[in-house]
């Protein structure tokens, strides 16, 4: 056992949480048996317990200073959510007392009429319901009892990002399940799926940010020239941390620690500015609701240490982007890893079917894959040689693929000789957990008992890739399933989908540099599909195939996909809407007027240097220059506001709509960003009116 070196900080973890020791010091002892039972296993909630739990929770809450409660959850703004009420109940004496109970822990009922719903809720059907969760555990923050829900309309259709989660992995524990009892394992009650998403951020100067309407309105800066140094030296990734950035580090570890989120590792990342923060593994719903609060409280703890926390997944052009990590694996609920290769027959043969089941899942739903991460943030970041491309493939390593490749063709490769490889009879090597290199330019890579989804943009919830790769995989298994239940010789059916899988999926499989052409035109003569931009993405989502999988494992129903894809969309014509108008608003009101300013002091001095008969040329040279850079500014303004209206005058269906934004908007908007960006480096520093990228990327210090 370790000792504690900081035995504050230790136990400091988990102080604010209604944890599993919580609740076994103060529930009666069959409640919390009931309570964990449910937890554990899946089960329904028992009505009959929530009285119990409601008023040992609230006792506890209230001793932890809490005087209010809410149903926190998290609707499809992609944020989180959350109603406080007090505890407070008039007793009609002039009096009061703390009450909370069953019926308001299980059930609440915000309002779900502002929400977004894709047309699955009227404005006028407003009503809402949040159910709570039992499987991951309540906390107290700011005086309140945070208690984590799911939410759904009147009618029962998922309104969260959460409720998708959680039946995404009851579907895949049910199909999980089928497997391991193929294999004798009689004892395993419950497949869960576990998840460590590492976090990218970047920290500016949050008087510096102020000054920036694009930060503040977008999360990005729209505008700004490529200073004279950024990440070219290789300098920072993993480098000293600076002491202001260190305090905030060890602020938001505390902060993080209290709330039972396990960060464990921070460093410095490639760009100037950024850094990482890493946990450790949770259940899926679990980790999805730490890195919730993860973000939250990044930007709470940086506005104290007079930082920004900026989660866009491009923050800054010419650097390296964010992204999130996507750490997912698969365990029995006594805790193995069904994706650790093992070394007897019998693990080796039940390992190669779980690990062959993501390569079929991976490559029959690549098209669901990249659209669980497709948004206009990520547009910037996916493909710009510092994340995986648009293109999903699956990266295994050099001896993990030979051992499939032998496998498929009967070839042992250390001899040249040829036999017959069966599953369950002749072992794999012995792997150890890191039997693979680490190949950064993966979108899916296998990383020794894990797969890394880098893909992931920095700012989203991990809600969504993460019931889309449970429901894929729930479904591949399902279908092996299907096959071996049926089989007379076990043995035998496992090999033959073993190689079956391999030889027809295999095509997903690249373990190269996913950042070069090659791979482009290869993934092309693979069939692979290559969905650029966020729009070509959404439309796969409506796709039969991917609805009727979403269906079949009661992940999503018809009309809940459909109000996702429209949701989409709009959030995507929303986002380039506000940045062109920011844009508009920034270029008219700071930009054009300080290079207007300047224009007239060149001309000054041109006019001066002729007047005392010394030699102008060279500053009429400037002078034409900006005058030609000025003129195209206003005029690139002049033109991205005409066509905004025109593009919205003429909305159409939702994805002509998104259309037009990106292939008429984004390049207007570009456009005017070139000129700008060029005006930067010729305007005097002193009337340019905003901070550059030296000034935000190079100022805490």
């Amino acid at each position: 056992m370790g000792k504690c070196i900081d035995e504050i900080n230790c136990g400091m973890f988990g102080s604010a949480v209604f944890s599993d020791a919580v609740m076994q010091e103060r529930l009666p002892k069959p409640v919390y048996k009931k309570l964990k039972k449910t937890i554990k296993e899946g089960l329904p909630l028992d009505p009959d317990i929530a009285e119990v739990v409601a008023c040992v929770m609230k006792d506890w809450a209230v001793e932890m200073g809490a005087t209010h409660f809410t149903h926190w959850f998290q609707p499809l703004t992609g944020v989180t959510a959350e109603k406080h009420d007090s505890f407070l109940s008039p007793t009609g004496d002039g009096k009061a007392i703390m009450e909370f109970s069953g019926k308001e822990l299980i059930k609440g009922e915000p309002d779900a009429s502002s929400f977004p719903s894709g047309g699955l809720r009227a404005t006028f059907e407003a009503r809402g319901y949040t159910a709570w969760d039992c499987t991951s555990p309540a906390f107290v923050k700011d005086k309140t009892l945070y208690i984590p829900t799911a939410f759904c309309s009147y009618t029962g259709e998922a309104l969260d990002l959460k409720t998708p989660l959680l039946r995404s992995m009851e579907a895949l524990s049910k199909q999980a399940l089928r497997i391991l009892r193929l294999f004798g394992d009689t004892t395993t009650k419950r497949v869960v799926t576990t998840l460590g998403p590492e976090q990218e951020y970047f920290l500016v100067d949050k008087e510096k940010f102020m000054q920036r309407k694009d930060l503040i309105y977008t999360g990005r800066t729209l505008f700004g020239a490529k200073p004279p140094k950024g990440q070219e030296l290789e300098d920072h990734y993993f480098g000293i941390i600076k002491e202001k950035i260190s305090r905030f580090m060890h602020d938001l570890d505390a902060e993080l620690w209290k709330l039972g989120v396990s960060a464990k590792t921070k460093h410095n990342e490639v760009a100037p500015a950024q850094h990482e923060l890493a946990p450790v593994f949770a259940t899926t719903n679990i980790a999805t609701d730490h890195n919730q609060l993860t973000m939250e409280i990044m930007k709470k703890v940086a506005d104290r240490h007079g930082l920004a926390c900026l989660l866009h997944e491009k923050p800054f052009a010419g650097v390296n982007g964010s992204g999130k990590h996507n750490n997912w694996s698969i365990s029995t609920d006594d805790g193995r890893n069904l994706l650790d290769p093992g070394t007897t027959p019998s693990e080796n043969a039940q390992f190669l079917i779980f690990l062959v089941a993501v390569i079929k899942a991976v490559d029959d739903y690549a098209d669901l894959l990249r659209f669980s991460v497709a948004t206009a943030g990520n547009d910037h970041r996916l493909g710009a040689n510092e994340a995986p491309p648009a293109i999903m493939s699956i990266f295994l390593g050099d001896e993990l693929t030979n051992v499939i490749e032998e496998i498929e063709t009967g070839v042992v490769k250390n001899n040249g000789t040829s036999r017959t490889l069966e599953i369950g009879v002749s072992t794999l090597p012995v792997l150890p957990k890191d039997n693979t290199d680490r190949n950064r330019t993966s979108p899916f890579a296998f990383t020794g008992n894990k797969f890394e989804f880098r893909s992931v943009g920095s700012s989203q919830s991990i809600a969504t890739p993460n019931f889309i790769i449970n429901t894929i995989v729930a479904e591949t298994l399902s279908q092996i399933a299907d096959r071996l239940e049926k089989a007379q010789d076990f043995k035998a059916e496992v090999n033959a989908v073993v190689k079956e899988i391999i030889k027809n999926h295999k095509r997903i499989i690249f373990n190269g540099n996913n950042y070069s052409e090659e791979w482009v035109a290869e993934a092309e003569r693979r069939g692979l599909p290559n969905l650029k931009t966020t729009v070509d993405a959404i439309p796969v989502l409506i796709a039969e195939k991917n609805i009727k999988v979403l269906e079949k494992h009661g992940v999503l129903n018809r009309a809940e996909v459909l109000s996702r894809y429209e949701i989409c969309l709009e959030n995507y014509v929303k986002t380039i809407r506000i940045e062109a108008l920011t844009m508009i608003e920034m270029a008219s009101r700071q930009i054009l007027p300080a290079s207007l300013a300047y224009v007239g002091k060149v001309a000054d001095t041109v006019a001066s240097l002729k007047a005392a008969g010394a030699d102008s040329s060279f500053a009429k040279e400037e002078l034409d220059e900006l005058v030609s850079l000025t003129s195209s500014l206003k005029a690139a303004i002049d033109k991205l506001s005409a066509k905004l209206e025109e593009v919205d005058a003429h909305e159409g269906d939702s994805l002509e709509h998104a259309r037009a934004y990106k292939d008429v908007i984004i390049p207007l908007m570009n456009e005017l960003r070139a000129f700008a960006d060029k005006l930067e480096t010729m305007v005097d520093a002193s009337l340019w009116p905003i901070p550059t990228y030296g000034d935000l990327l190079f100022s805490v210090i």
